[in-house]
């Protein structure tokens, strides 16, 4: 059980990574939470997915096979980073340990890397497009990370360093070997929040029309998470580092994704794209010639 209060807004919390237990099996809040998520993340798809071109069994198809690749890819990026926590006393790599997920350790990038390959090859083998399918996965995964980072907050983990702000953290952590009360960053909220925001505004584009290429929404939405993912994990104590460089990964490829992302999204914005090129209209003038 830990508590985590908010002292700036009189809030206090007490919390139970457990779920519920069956005999000696747990089921976690952090797997709970993940799960409504991508429970939430597949309704707004095949709900939605008429607006991109995108039919239902298609977008089955690709959650069905990007979902458990994806998990693998955040695996496999959090152990090639932190791989000194899988590691045996001789130094050979634990497999056992790698594959006990049930404890955390999922990188977000490693996921996002992993799916949009397991989408593309999906695309290609149905000859659908892929970019509209981006288009409209980009919103499955800020579904997906906006409920994710409250399975962080049950962990209580992804926080910030010190801070005296209003809406600052209160938690027990342990600094060198003793267990010490710190205010600090509930960066895991910040991320939340910035995803929902930028969920909205997606929305907002395509509720006016604005998406005038497909692969459009992807890139604002690779350029808004990347932007805001590369300033909230400077704040992180927990950031996983690239190899021994002392460059924080995560901000790297934040950032570095933001500015690729808007690169192509003002070039191929200044080529004056035509919206009756749209994966969707297109689809919809091959029925009406039917």
């Amino acid at each position: 059980m830990n508590t985590v209060t908010f002292p700036g807004l009189g809030l206090t919390f007490h919390l139970n990574r457990v779920a519920f237990s069956i005999g000696d099996f747990s089921v976690y809040w952090y797997g709970v939470i993940i799960a409504a998520g991508f429970f939430l993340a597949a309704c707004f798809g095949l709900t939605q997915g008429k607006k991109f071109g995108i039919t239902s069994d298609d977008f089955l198809d690709t959650l069905l096979l990007a979902a458990p690749g994806g998990i693998i890819g955040a695996r496999l990026y959090y152990i090639i980073f932190y791989s000194e926590l899988y590691r045996k006393p001789d130094g050979s790599l634990d497999l056992l340990a790698c594959l006990d997920i049930h404890k955390g350790g999922l990188a977000i990038y490693g996921g996002i890397i992993a799916g949009t390959i397991i989408a593309f090859l999906v695309a290609r083998h149905k000859k659908i497009s892929f970019l509209a399918l981006a288009d409209l996965c980009a919103f499955c995964l800020l579904i997906g990370q906006i409920a994710g980072r409250w399975g962080n907050f049950v962990n209580v983990e992804a926080y910030g360093g010190p801070t005296t702000l209003p809406w600052r953290m209160g938690i027990k952590t342990v600094v060198d070997g003793t267990v010490q009360y710190m205010e600090v960053h509930p960066t895991f909220l910040y991320e939340s929040v910035w995803n929902l925001v930028g969920f909205l505004l997606l929305l907002w584009v395509v509720k006016k029309n604005l998406r005038m290429f497909d692969g459009m929404i992807f890139l604002l939405y690779v350029t808004w998470y990347g932007f805001g993912r590369g300033l909230i994990e400077g704040l992180r104590t927990d950031s996983l580092y690239f190899f021994s460089t002392g460059i924080r990964t995560s901000q790297m490829l934040g950032f570095v994704s933001c500015a690729v992302a808007l690169v192509l999204l003002v070039w191929k914005l200044r080529t004056h794209p035509n919206r009756e090129e749209l994966y969707v209209n297109q689809k919809a003038k091959q029925r009406e010639e039917q």
